[in-house]
C-alpha cells in the first residue's frame, strides 16, 4: 500500500472491509470497538460505493488493500470489475508475526486458504489474479514491481521503492496495533531468512503450507530464469 501510495496518479485505501469483517464474524481483534465505531460496517455498501465512485471518476486509480479473510458475507461480483493482486508470505515467516497480535490464530486468520480458493475460481473464469510473494518482492523490488506494473497497465516509478518513515494518511485506525514495523520502514528492506520457528505453531504451519505452495507456483519471480542472483 505504501509503495503504490507514492504515485501521484493512485489513491490508496486501507482495508475498508475491516469493520464489516469484525461485525459479521465477531472476531476479537485488537482495537475492535474503535474500528467498528470508526467505519461503515456494511461491507456491501462500502464496496458498492467504492466501485461507483471509481467508475464515475476513474482518475486517480484506486488501490484498495483488502485482507482475504475480510471477504465474507459479501457479493464478490465486484472482483470481476477490479484488477486483483494477491500478496502472499511464506507461513514459516508469517505465522510468528501474526501470532504476536493473534495468539490463537487459525488457518482462516492467515487468509491463505481463502486466497487459494479465490484464485482458482477466478482463474477458471479467465481472470486469474497476479500473485506477489513477499520474499520474491524483497529480493528484487524494482524488477518485481516493474513486472506487476506492466501487467496492470500502470507506469512503474522509482518512487515506489521509498517512502517516509512514520504514520501515513492512508492508515486505518488499527495502525497502532499492527503497523509498528512498517512505520519504521522507509522502503523495501533486504530479505533476511528467518530460521527460528516456534514448535507450538507447527500444526498450523502444516495446514498453511499446501495453500501457500499452490499460490507461490503462480507468483512473480525476483529474477529471470538463469539469471544470477
Amino acid at each position: 500500500m505504501y509503495s503504490f501510495a507514492q504515485l501521484d496518479n493512485v489513491r490508496a485505501i486501507d482495508e475498508p472491509l475491516y469493520g464489516h469483517y469484525l461485525r459479521v464474524t465477531g472476531a476479537a481483534h485488537p482495537g475492535r470497538d474503535e474500528i467498528i465505531a470508526a467505519m461503515n460496517c456494511d461491507g456491501q455498501a462500502v464496496m458498492d460505493e467504492l466501485i461507483r465512485t471509481q467508475r464515475e471518476n476513474p482518475l486517480p486509480r484506486l488501490f484498495v488493500k483488502h485482507m482475504a479473510h475480510h471477504l465474507v458475507d459479501l457479493d464478490l461480483a465486484f472482483l470481476a470489475r477490479t484488477c486483483n493482486v494477491f500478496l502472499i508470505r511464506d507461513p514459516h515467516e508469517m505465522l510468528p508475526s501474526l501470532t504476536i497480535q493473534l495468539p490463537n490464530a487459525e488457518l482462516v486468520d492467515t487468509g491463505l486458504k481463502r486466497q487459494s480458493q479465490l484464485f482458482d475460481k477466478m482463474r477458471d473464469k479467465g481472470r486469474a489474479p497476479l500473485v506477489l510473494d513477499s520474499r520474491e518482492l524483497l529480493l528484487n523490488p524494482s524488477y518485481v514491481l516493474q513486472q506487476l506494473c506492466q501487467a496492470i497497465g500502470l507506469p512503474f516509478s522509482e518512487s515506489m521503492l521509498k517512502w517516509p518513515a512514520g504514520e501515513r494518511a492512508e492508515d486505518g485506525v488499527w495502525a497502532p496495533h499492527w503497523y509498528h514495523a512498517v512505520h519504521q520502514s522507509t522502503g523495501f528492506q533486504a530479505y533476511r531468512e528467518k530460521t527460528d520457528f516456534p514448535a507450538t505453531l507447527l500444526p498450523l504451519l502444516e495446514e498453511c503450507q499446501p495453500w501457500y505452495e499452490h499460490l507461490f507456483a503462480h507468483a512473480l519471480r525476483a529474477y529471470q530464469v538463469g539469471e544470477k542472483q
